[in-house]
């Protein structure tokens, strides 16, 4: 089979594309043809050893998928020839994968694969993020940054199919033009974001922030909060992890969340199909449909990679691997 490997761990540049060995699916696994594959960040990291899953080289990155059933175990509820997406956890970066029944998902027919494989990490973290830590209500304010990228798109889509309004944090106008055909309300320049959300809200700021980037914004964005508002801590793209003074916790009582979707299911495996039992209304309806950056054949998957380390990503980055 056609596959992208990681042979060293210095970047994207340290990948290559090739034949290797087709994969073999275990009694228990689903074996899926591959017809579209989800870049995310942490592909990114993987290419310089720097997550927190460190597989030795060679290796096959790529976390999320989309295609066809080529094989399922018979209690899977899966059959041959169905349209899914999945998330493999590695080995996406190919034209088979195998996966646990438990992390296949079946998608609409009004999806394309490219659409479908950028479901799975970004809109079952941020489904985690907004509801179940979140506890995000219909009528509240959220902020949402990196509002461009693949989890900042999936954020501001299912904040507004959840009844929120929404206002994006963008860094270009081309990346506000990207979030607001992911459904943002208003959005915002990174430089001054807290004066122009505070000017937004009349002054009262929002009830939630969803924030995939850290760094040096942090602590304006706990300004921005509302009396009880909640800051959603999702990841580090901006590449510094920021100190928070727990002082200004209690002076408007509001909280900063952990979003460690991952460390959530992996213990609850069942956890993911309850997740997309609930996301897959709003994808039949149309409410949900991922905006599409670029895309890539297999053979630019450091191309691909390049893209999301050097922020120039707007919408979500996929491989065509078919």
């Amino acid at each position: 089979m056609r596959a992208v490997q990681v042979v060293r761990l210095d970047g994207p540049d340290s990948i290559v594309a090739g034949e290797t060995a087709d994969v073999e699916a275990t009694p228990e696994q689903v074996l899926i043809d591959v017809h579209a594959a989800g870049v995310t960040f942490p592909d990114v990291l993987l290419t310089r050893g720097a997550y927190q899953l460190k597989p030795d080289p060679p290796f096959i990155p790529g976390s999320e998928v989309a295609g066809v059933v080529r094989t399922a175990p018979p209690q899977s509820g899966l059959q041959a020839g169905q349209r899914v997406a999945a998330f493999p956890g590695f080995g996406g970066f190919a034209e088979l994968v195998a996966a646990d029944p438990a992390m296949v998902f079946p998608i609409p027919e009004r999806l394309s694969y490219e659409s479908a494989a950028g479901l799975p990490m970004n809109y079952l973290t941020v489904h985690f993020a907004l509801t179940r830590r979140g506890r995000l209500r219909s009528g509240e304010t959220v902020l949402v940054h990196g509002a461009a990228g693949g989890v900042g798109t999936a954020a501001v889509q299912l904040a507004a199919a959840l009844g929120a309004r929404v206002i994006a944090v963008v860094s270009s106008d081309a990346k506000a033009e990207a979030a607001r055909k992911a459904g943002a309300h208003e959005t915002v320049p990174v430089d001054g974001f807290k004066a122009a959300v505070a000017d937004l809200t009349g002054g009262r700021g929002v009830d939630v922030i969803v924030d995939p980037v850290g760094g040096d914004r942090f602590t304006d964005s706990l300004r921005s909060l509302a009396p009880e508002g909640r800051m959603l801590v999702i990841g580090f793209t901006g590449g510094e992890i920021p100190v928070v003074k727990v002082n200004r916790l209690l002076l408007n009582n509001i909280d900063v969340i952990g979003v460690g979707w991952g460390a959530f299911w992996m213990p609850r495996p069942a956890y993911l199909q309850e997740q997309w039992g609930e996301l897959l209304p709003l994808l039949e309806a149309g409410q949900l449909d991922v905006l599409l950056g670029s895309v890539h054949p297999l053979e630019q998957a450091a191309e691909a990679l390049r893209e999301l380390e050097e922020r120039r990503a707007a919408g979500k980055v996929v491989l065509k691997v078919r």
